[in-house]
């Protein structure tokens, strides 16, 4: 019985949270760094050599052809997602 009084506190205090506009504020400043800091990381991670060589076909050819960007760009989303939402309602504290 503790924890689902427990739950349903953290949830209402996060609910409240969420209906002010300094924590959606907060939210995109850090989502959007973050995304672009990840996308950046992931692109010279995977592909260095042909970044560097100039080699922008196989950078696409790697990452975004044949439905690949699907999966290249909603995981680096919703991994900046969950991290700005946990940031940003941490920082409310």
């Amino acid at each position: 019985m503790s924890f689902i009084k427990n739950f349903a506190a953290g949830a209402g205090i996060i609910s409240a949270r969420m209906q002010t506009k300094i924590f959606w504020t907060n939210f995109f400043k850090i989502a959007i760094p973050f995304f672009i800091v990840v996308t950046l990381f992931s692109l010279f991670l995977n592909n260095w050599r042909d970044i560097f060589a100039r080699d922008f076909i196989a950078v696409s050819e790697t990452n975004f052809s044949d439905g690949k960007w699907k999966s290249f760009w909603g995981v680096k989303l919703i991994v900046s997602l969950m991290y700005a939402f946990y940031t940003a309602n941490k920082k409310m504290k």
